[in-house]
């Protein structure tokens, strides 16, 4: 079998979509060797060529232009074509963009429906657009995948697929998210981490995006109530991309947070390094994901691998991941969360509890079963064409 992937996200290792198509591409690298796989990259001026791919993958890069126009140009012409000219068997889009009409057999991943589920998302006639096109592109493929049932269930109410065209496949947590493991240089290397943030003793965490479906906005309600009851020695810090400006999508996070008077209580600290993000996780008292529309959740699952316990919502995709090993909150009840937050931080059992029972449930998630259970699918798929 001749894999040809679609490596639009290939050098955005911090975003879902990076880090599942580079995981999925190092497992079926290490774990078939009958496989032969094409890395398919856009290149737009300027781009840097595609990083950190292992040596027997072969990269081809296309050359396109840089916006959305170009990744659409890439998504429906270039990719098809490269296919072809690769000589591939099989192709896979890891991600909601693919092509309407593909040379070869094609497997495309729909990690969650909520660019068309979220209204703010689609007001604009070029997002509508978009979306009327990767959803038909969606219905032709011959086969879907998607991180977890609750999105599967999304799939099959919103896109018309058959339940037999979806396979739902869990998303494996990095083996660098781990608990902490106690004095030594480890823990020198920590404090050096936790020093490059200026961050305190104790804090609450939230690391994760800041669109309008991530429910930041009741975090921070949340944290009037948190802020009352454990004062100024907890703060919360927010980690990620700040917004810039204040589009629909992004709420006006500042605005809010003055008038809350929570200025002296939140912490923003921006972008966060990947190889910093288990320290990060580990000293946090508690990790806050309150999100609404999740096709997964990477974020809680890799707190609680470092034994973190999590206060996370009870939507989507996220009772999935989380479990009984998780503290879930109703994601409109900002007191509710808030309770959640301050009992963990109060109630010392109960943190205990959870700091067991989360690597316990993270490790039941692996990439290694995530590209197996690909892999059948594409084993499927060609089987099928034939």
């Amino acid at each position: 079998m001749h894999l040809a992937i679609n490596g639009y996200f290939w050098n955005q290792p911090h975003t879902g979509s990076g880090q599942y198509t580079r995981q999925l591409v190092y497992q079926l690298n290490r774990l078939v060797s009958d496989l032969t796989i094409t890395l398919v990259h856009p290149e737009a001026p300027g781009d840097a060529p595609a990083a950190d791919v292992p040596p027997s993958v072969r990269v081809l890069p296309v050359a396109t232009r840089a916006g959305h126009t170009g990744k659409v140009r890439f998504e429906q012409s270039l990719f098809p074509r490269a296919c072809a000219e690769a000589g591939a068997t099989l192709a896979h889009v890891p991600y909601w963009g693919g092509p309407l009409r593909s040379p070869v057999p094609l497997v495309v991943t729909v990690h969650d429906l909520t660019t068309l589920l979220v209204p703010e998302y689609h007001r604009g006639i070029k997002a509508r657009l978009y979306n009327a096109l990767v959803t038909a592109s969606a219905r032709g493929a011959d086969h879907l995948i998607t991180d977890s049932f609750s999105s599967k269930l999304d799939i099959i109410d919103h896109l018309g697929m058959d339940e037999a065209d979806v396979t739902a496949i869990y998303l494996g947590v990095g083996s660098q998210y781990t608990p902490g493991s106690g004095p030594g240089s480890d823990s020198l290397l920590d404090m050096a981490i936790l020093r490059k943030y200026d961050l305190p003793d104790f804090y609450i965490l939230y690391l994760g995006g800041y669109e309008l479906h991530k429910n930041v906005l009741t975090l921070l309600h949340a944290y009037t109530y948190v802020a009352q009851a454990l004062g100024p020695d907890y703060p919360l810090v927010l980690a990620g991309r700040k917004p810039k400006a204040a589009p629909p999508t992004f709420p006006d996070y500042e605005e809010y947070i003055r008038r809350s008077n929570l200025s002296d209580r939140v912490r923003w600290i921006g972008f966060v390094d990947e190889d910093d993000k288990p320290v990060l996780y580990r000293n946090a008292e508690v990790f806050a994901f309150p999100s609404r529309h999740e096709g997964f959740g990477l974020p809680p699952l890799e707190a609680m691998a470092c034994g973190t316990p999590v206060v996370a919502s009870d939507s989507g995709s996220l009772p999935e991941v989380v479990g009984p090993a998780g503290f879930a909150v109703d994601p409109d009840d900002p007191r509710m969360m808030a309770g959640a937050i301050i009992s963990l931080v109060m109630q010392e059992d109960l943190a205990a509890d959870l700091r067991r029972q989360g690597p316990e449930k993270a490790a039941k998630f692996t990439w290694e079963n995530t590209a197996t259970e690909t892999l059948l699918v594409y084993d499927r798929v060609m089987r099928e064409r034939k």
